[in-house]
This record gives structure tokens, sequence and C-alpha cells, in this order.
């Protein structure tokens, strides 16, 4: 797989390092390590409720680890709050959506403005490129937008707060196929000609091979398995995801 380099553009890095986290008495992640190349698309996979949303809650900091790190730019977060970590350029894309049902298209996007000085107040003429619809219904409401575009709402939303690390979870869940191979062309964009560093939780495997550099394979809290994407046509790998 090819990818163009970016000129000019100094990608950023994410690792989650030895990660633990509770919810009260309950663990969910047990030493996780997950590091985030500059400018590459991560992913991380396995079934339901083996810690893949927690992962991704550590790094956004809705949940502290209660050991390890997050590092971000070779900076650790300790336990800077949600807010904190978006400022400092970690867009997050939440399973579910998440987007404001009756707020419109446009500000739905503006809501994205939050952390950003003056001067930077504006949508990127780019996801409108990417997310044409979105252009094309922004006086729309939200709640009136088929599931996949909401999700090309929520990503474009993540994207107007000039992320370096793009964070999403399940963006593919329930969405229509051309959606999904629209979401796809999105975050290849992303990492190819804006040399973003992308962290994906996902249960879809042809998408993920097809776009990720990087897999991890998670089960019961803990990482099974870490390496190229071309690792999910291994069947050692793939009995990891088996139901």
């Amino acid at each position: 797989r090819r990818h163009r380099k970016v000129s000019g553009t100094m990608s950023s890095s994410l690792l989650i390092k030895s990660a633990d986290l509770y919810y009260g008495a309950a663990q969910a992640l047990y030493g996780v390590t997950v590091e985030c190349k500059p400018g590459k698309i991560t992913a991380v996979l396995g079934r339901n409720g083996v810690g893949k949303s927690s992962t991704l809650r550590a790094v956004t900091g809705i949940n502290n680890v209660a050991a390890g790190e997050i590092v971000f730019d070779n900076e650790v977060l300790k336990k800077a709050a949600p807010y904190k970590r978006a400022r400092m350029g970690i867009g997050y894309v939440p399973q579910g959506r998440e987007i404001f049902p009756l707020l419109t298209v446009k500000e739905n996007l503006e809501t994205g403005y939050a952390g950003l000085k003056g001067g930077d107040r504006n949508i990127p003429d780019y996801i409108f490129t990417l997310f044409p619809v979105l252009k094309s219904m922004l006086g729309r409401r939200g709640g009136d937008l088929s599931g996949g575009q909401q999700q090309q709402l929520a990503i474009g939303r993540a994207l107007v707060t000039r992320p370096k690390v793009l964070v999403l979870d399940e963006p593919t869940e329930g969405i229509q196929p051309s959606i999904i191979k629209d979401i796809g062309r999105a975050l290849q964009f992303l990492r190819d000609e804006k040399g973003m560093t992308i962290l994906l939780v996902e249960q879809y495997l042809d998408f993920c091979r097809e776009i990720a550099d990087d897999i991890y394979i998670m089960d019961r809290g803990e990482i099974m398995h870490a390496g190229p994407a071309s690792d999910l046509d291994l069947p050692e790998v793939r009995k990891h995801l088996m139901v």
C-alpha cells in the first residue's frame, strides 16, 4: 500500500502504554499497549465487550487509566480533562454518533468551534469535499439525517476542531455499504493528504484490511495480537475474532 508523502505536515504520535482501566471494582483493561504511528491508520478489533471502547475512553479522558500512560506527542496526559485533550488536538467521533438532533447540520458542525481561537472558527472546505451531502443539507436538522449521514456529520464535526489525531469508535456500525466506502475514502484522504494520525475501533474486518496500516486485536481487556493489517488474512489471527 503506497501512501503519498504529505509535504510540510508534522504528524502527531499517540501511545497507549500498559494501560489498566476500571469501572468501579470491575477491571476493563489489563496492561493495554497500542502505538499509533504518526500519519498512519491504526485499528483495534475485537468482539463486543472486550475493551475496545474503554481504550478510546482512556485516550479521550472520559475515563482515566489507573495504571500506565497515555502519551500524546511525547507528552504524558496525566488526568487531563476531555475538553483539554480536544484542545490539544485529539478529535473524537463517539459510538452512536451523538450529534444534536434538533440543531441544523451547520449548527452541529459549529459546535466544533468551542476550543478554537477566533481566526479558526470556520468549517474547512475539505470537509464538504469529503462529504458533499453535508453541504447540501446545512439547513436540515441533524435528527432528520439517515444514520450514515449522521456518521458523516459526526466525523465532520470532529474535523472542525482541527485534530492532529482522530479517534473513531465503530464508524461503520449500522451504516449502508455505499457510505462505508465514503468513510473509508475520507479516512485515507486524511492520512495521505493531511498527514493525520487515526485510531479507530472496529468490528468490520474488510474495512480494516482495506484502510488500516496496523491492527491490534483485543479479547477480555487484553491485546492478543499486534501487527500489519495484512495479518487479518492469517487464520491464527482471525480466530481471535470469531464469535
